[in-house]
């Protein structure tokens, strides 16, 4: 079977070389100038106003252009917009943008050469209609409660944008990095309709070519792209992303030379590649590459405070607080990751932002004796009685709930496990119908805010699944949106995490740390604390 998938890669990757028009030379393939991912989620839009989870992000990242960047280090850089200036009020936003920047060649465009210059009116079209209620984006959030009425978003002339916000917003310019902020053509969007999903127009490094779906999504390298300096160090020419979804096979391919990179953690094969201190073997090293750094990622267990309150011991504090402290999260990594991760001993928000402080922000570190210490304290007078606590988990964290249920049960907490399917249990956390539910928060944007929000009462769920609430929590939340000055805006993020650590309505587990294997012949990478895959830098050797 093996050799029979790798046989259709080699035949789709042969099949788009020649349809894009690749070099050939003695009809050999120079697959030095082509870039293969897998991605195991399938990819559902190419919409920026869509790009809601990594397997979306990647792609529209390469098509799509935004006023500002980030770079590797998670710095703003300019984008479309070459500067900006913020009023001294905080509300208004003045964006000066390129002359340059080009739309990718369509038929939607009637001009002679079909395609046409990128102005400030594209920009506010786009973010326009990345508010728009009837377009559905799930990126709306962004500015539906921030931007001032509809002259919230304004382009002056071809090269000035004004962005004005309600109330000062500190994190704004860090919203502007994210993909859902990608500028597109109106000429594309009423050309395709809703099918523009399927044919993303854009103006960034690379062209879109063609999506086999439930297979694979090409791209094409943008001759006409403004900034030619990404392509000098031999960033690749095409880009093909995989949709293999069994992670074990993907492994095999990438193992095989087939593909250039898989992405993240698989009990399959993750010990078969790393060793029990998460380093890549060395039988693997003549193969691949190993990569790995901070992510922006949060592991935990939420608590819907709502619900707990039908539970005796969940919805008091110091159960919650019990519950957190039984927990060895070191062994926990070692046990379930090979030691890949950080554990979450210092609140929600996540090694890599700046406001992160673990020697103001003591977190729940393992404490067995406290912990049973806490039980009695919580006045629960026998926990044999007590109704068990389920938590609520997909199959891919199964390993991860057994463990933490074990944890428990040291303490005498009856645990169970209930497996639920991912969109249900989506469902769950957004409905309020899970008690207790494994779940992931990954930054929106390298702001600690992205993470805060999460525990702020008026955000409905998603963010705030736990349906926490707690006033002077939300008072310093809105006060920190407000500051302008840096260190007292970490100020009140941090006291912020205090509360969320004292009252405890989810149970910290671990930060991620991003995974990357790559074939070696792959050389330049650079990862981010976002994931969010860059191939500026990177070259390829056959």
């Amino acid at each position: 079977m093996k050799e029979k998938f790798g046989l259709k890669i080699v035949v789709i990757i042969l099949y788009f070389i020649l349809q894009i028009g690749c070099k050939e030379k003695d009809n050999t393939i120079d697959r030095s100038k082509v870039f293969i991912y897998n991605q195991p989620a399938n990819i559902t839009s190419l919409d920026p106003a869509f790009a809601k989870s990594h397997n979306n992000m990647w792609v529209v990242n390469h098509v799509f252009n935004t006023l500002i960047k980030l770079d590797n280090a998670l710095v703003l850089t300019p984008g479309l917009a070459k500067s900006w200036q913020i009023s001294e009020d905080g509300l208004i936003y003045t964006f000066n943008l390129r002359n340059d920047v080009y739309f990718h060649e369509n038929e939607c465009f009637k001009t002679e050469n079909k395609t046409r210059k990128l102005t400030a009116y594209d920009v506010e079209y786009s973010l326009n209609r990345l508010v728009d209620t009837t377009l559905a984006s799930p990126g709306s959030w962004l500015f539906s409660d921030k931007v001032d009425g509809v002259s919230g978003f304004k382009a002056v002339n071809d090269t000035t944008f004004l962005l004005k916000l309600k109330a000062p917003f500190l994190p704004t310019l860090q919203l502007l990095t994210m993909q859902y902020c990608s500028v597109v053509p109106r000429e594309a969007v009423e050309f395709y309709g809703s099918n523009f999903r399927a044919n993303p127009i854009g103006s960034g490094p690379y062209k879109f070519k063609r999506w086999l779906d439930n297979q694979a999504v090409f791209l094409i390298k943008n001759e006409k792209y403004y900034d030619q300096k990404y392509f000098a160090d031999g960033a690749p020419e095409f880009i093909k992303t995989t949709l293999i979804p069994d992670k074990q096979i993907a492994a095999l391919e990438l193992l095989n030379g087939n593909i250039d990179m898989i992405s993240g953690l698989e009990s399959s094969y993750i010990n078969e590649f790393l060793d029990r201190d998460g380093k890549l073997k060395d039988d693997k090293s003549s193969k691949i590459n190993y990569y790995r750094s901070p992510y922006l990622n949060t592991e935990y267990i939420g608590i819907n405070q709502e619900l707990a309150q039908s539970h005796p011991g969940l919805k008091n504090k110091y159960f919650r607080q019990a519950l957190n402290y039984a927990i060895d999260r070191n062994l926990l990594l070692q046990s379930l990751r090979n030691g890949v991760g950080q554990p979450a001993n210092s609140g929600f928000t996540p090694k890599g932002l700046p406001s992160f402080n673990d020697s103001t922000v003591v977190g729940y570190s393992y404490n067995i004796e406290k912990a049973k210490a806490l039980l009695v304290k919580s006045g629960i007078p026998n926990l044999n009685k007590l109704p068990p606590i389920k938590i609520h988990t997909n199959a891919d964290y199964l390993d991860l709930a057994t463990f933490v249920a074990k944890e428990w049960e040291r303490v005498g907490i009856n645990t169970t496990i209930e497996l639920m399917d991912t969109g249900i249990l989506r469902d769950g956390m957004r409905n309020s119908k899970l008690q207790l539910f494994r779940a992931s928060w990954i930054a929106d944007y390298p702001d600690a805010e992205s993470y805060l929000c999460v525990f702020y009462s008026k955000n409905p769920a998603p963010p705030n699944y736990t349906r926490f609430k707690n006033d002077n929590f939300d008072r310093l939340y809105e006060k920190s949106i407000r500051t302008v000055d840096e260190q007292e805006r970490f100020e009140l993020y941090q006291q912020m995490e205090r509360i969320v650590i004292e009252e405890a309505p989810l149970i910290f587990l671990f930060y991620d740390e991003s995974s990357i294997f790559l074939n070696n012949k792959v050389k330049g990478f650079k990862n981010n604390g976002l994931n969010i895959l860059n191939l500026n830098g990177l070259a390829k050797n056959e």
